[in-house]
């Protein structure tokens, strides 16, 4: 281990740090292997790419040879990007929440020769500052206390290990009351800032799955201040400063209460979130800012993100020139110089002020103006951000992660394929087809397994549960999109891989890793929403479409047996399990939506028009042609035209409506139900 290997890599993240005087190892049998042999202890380094403070304590510590000189002497330095290894990410951020630490990145663990931890922290500066040690006295205080006392490290390592062995049982239970999900909103609401929206003060994150979940308490109840929640949050978010403005895509988060400070990198997967999201509450709402926003962020994603092949690439730095969000911010000067006489409404519109909002220089946002203005008005402010966009564009521009992702590419195609339906936009449902067809070609074992990561055309590490859940979903969604049963028979063969590798037998549940991951300490299994949707939780739902689709009644077994596995979790702690209980509901009370026609028909296009004219989350839409039988135990098996006409049927649970045969009946229907 006498000089850095990352240079071998392909994450962008590993290779922002090859030239490093750290003898940085990738994690591996190498590594682990020489620890042992040299009895030494390992400092594990987990961040991303697109991470601010990964390069902050890169720049201060990795960087400095002094730093760096004590890192070699007395560690063997593995260094993991957590986007390539969630699996590993997840395990020893729950060992630093074990050690009553606040999790985040960079993550900065120590680690017993056997990859067991006993210690760790996140960022820590060069010198002592703020109250935190500077990182060459934790270094050398770590060793001495490894060298010196062992007992106290094999204690810690004794601990955690118990601890971390707990990380595969999940609290279950007999099932989700229907009665939970109103209370669960109900208290949910309470979390909700009355003024800017979002969940609490500062930061705020997006959290899709906790306002899908209010979106369908409004649908259910009719209770307003379940919509007035969602919209209040979704108009701030799409008007703040964390959504650009001129080039379009959202944030990661904010670092403020008003939506206006944005952590300034873009990630594939809160995009997808949030189209998703704006495209369900679209369909009930009409509103033309959501439109545009999924419109703006669906050609940023197509600009910027899709890689050679057609796959989505994974984030946008925080960073340009060592500067956080130097590339998106404008002074007042710089506005009036690019737009002359259109300067001064431009900059009242958009909060743009001599002394600037954000250290002096200005984060374009609608805050104060987040209402759409006259028609006229709109149209020069688009020319105005066309025009920035345009000076904007010769700025040295944030570092592109170009990594391709099993788990963001699925969440991101199955939000394009809902876009491309509701908003009948054939490219955009063409885009999310050239995606998944890349992740099947260029991204699969030749046995059919899935790999998680792919760059530089090499697809490596082990897929996880979430891999094959997003994509499973993916796969559905296009299927309901385009009706080729292709997209079927993937999902089922992913589900027996699932099945195979990822379930637990003994308890219910899947494995986050697959049975045959090396390298991996623990195992863990939790339908708990982190920053993507818990596979567990979409797997639900997952498993319930295809219980309808096929009428194999196994996939409603298996549906039914993961809700009782975390149902205990949720009287417990409902909070991050936003995903299991949307999907929970669909699994108890699905709307299934039966077009009987021929392909092609304008009139049973027009039906279909209208089935996605409602927001309806609990929708599972089944086109057939006539003749064509649906299983079995499906409510309109043998339902079939109705005077030659294409036919629509609405069922829930065992009944199913009358047959409607006109775009505005089936409107009409669906928007009744609850």
């Amino acid at each position: 281990m006498d000089r850095n290997r990352l240079g071998e890599e392909t994450s962008p993240y590993l290779l922002q740090h090859k030239d490093n005087p750290v003898h940085w190892q990738p994690w591996g049998e190498a590594a682990l292997a020489a620890a042992k042999a040299e009895n030494k202890p390992i400092l594990l380094s987990v961040g991303y790419a697109a991470c601010h403070w990964c390069h902050v304590m890169a720049h201060e510590s990795f960087e400095n040879p002094a730093i760096a000189a004590l890192m070699n002497a007395l560690y063997i330095n593995i260094k993991v990007d957590r986007e390539e290894r969630p699996d590993l990410d997840a395990i020893y951020q729950h060992a630093l929440a074990l050690l009553g630490e606040q999790g985040g990145w960079p993550l900065t663990m120590f680690l017993s020769p056997d990859g067991e931890p006993f210690w760790g922290g996140t960022y820590f500066p060069p010198e002592p500052r703020w109250g935190r040690p500077g990182f060459a006295q934790v270094l050398q205080g770590v060793a001495q206390t490894y060298r010196s006392e062992p007992d106290k490290v094999a204690k810690n390592v004794t601990i955690l290990r118990e601890a971390l062995a707990k990380l595969g049982q999940a609290q279950p239970g007999e099932g989700i009351d229907p009665a939970l999900y109103d209370r669960m909103a109900e208290r949910l609401l309470r979390e909700i800032d009355p003024l800017n929206g979002g969940i609490g003060t500062a930061p705020k994150f997006p959290q899709c799955g906790i306002f899908e979940l209010l979106w369908r308490a409004w649908r259910r109840t009719r209770q307003a201040p379940y919509r007035d929640a969602v919209l209040r949050t979704l108009t701030t978010i799409c008007q703040g400063g964390i959504y650009d403005h001129l080039g379009g895509g959202f944030a990661r988060y904010s670092v403020d209460a008003r939506w206006l400070v944005p952590h300034f990198e873009k990630m594939l997967y809160d995009n997808a979130e949030l189209i998703d999201l704006l495209t369900t509450v679209w369909q009930g709402e009409r509103d033309p800012l959501y439109a545009q926003r999924i419109a703006e962020t669906i050609g940023w994603l197509e600009r910027e993100m899709v890689t050679e092949g057609g796959g989505f690439a994974s984030s946008l730095d925080a960073d340009s020139e060592h500067e956080e969000g130097k590339f998106y911010v404008w002074s007042a000067a710089e506005i009036d110089a690019a737009l002359g006489a259109d300067a001064a409404i431009f900059k009242e519109i958009y909060a743009v002020t001599p002394e600037g909002n954000w250290e002096g220089h200005n984060i374009l946002n609608r805050l104060h103006h987040p209402a759409l203005l006259a028609d006229e008005t709109e149209a020069l402010l688009a020319r105005c951000r066309a025009q920035l966009f345009a000076r904007r564009a010769p700025r040295v521009r944030p570092g592109l992660d170009d990594k391709v992702l099993a788990d963001w590419n699925g969440l991101m195609i199955a939000a394009l394929a809902q876009a491309a339906t509701v908003f009948e936009r054939p490219d955009w449902l063409a885009l999310a087809a050239r995606a998944f067809a890349f992740v099947q070609s260029d991204m699969a074992a030749p046995d059919g397994r899935l790999f998680h990561s792919w760059r530089a055309g090499r697809a490596r590490h082990p897929a996880t549960v979430d891999d094959y859940a997003n994509l499973c979903r993916a796969a559905l969604a296009l299927h309901e999109a385009t009706q080729d049963p292709s997209y079927l028979a993937v999902a089922q063969g992913w589900i027996g891989v699932l099945d195979r590798h990822y379930w637990d037998t003994d308890a219910g549940g899947y494995f986050f890793a697959a049975n045959d991951t090396p390298g991996l300490i623990a195992r863990a299994k939790t339908a708990a929403d982190a920053a993507v949707p818990a596979g567990n939780g979409t797997l639900v739902g997952v498993l319930t479409r295809l219980a309808i689709l096929t009428g194999e009644q196994r996939y409603r077994e298996r549906a039914e047996t993961i809700i009782r596995t975390f149902a205990g979790e949720v009287a417990r702690n409902f909070f991050p399990l936003g995903t299991l209980i949307n999907n929970a509901e669909l699994a108890q009370a699905p709307v299934q939506i039966v077009l009987v026609g021929k392909a092609g028909d304008p009139e049973l296009a027009a039906l279909r028009r209208a089935v996605y004219a409602v927001s309806l989350p609990r929708r599972i839409v089944q086109s057939v042609a006539p003749g064509e039988a649906l299983p079995a135990s499906h409510p309109a098996h043998g339902k079939t035209l109705v005077g030659g006409k294409p036919t629509a049927y609405i069922c829930e649970g065992p009944v199913c409506s009358l047959p409607i045969v006109t775009s505005q009946e089936v409107i009409d229907a669906l928007a009744k139900l609850r």
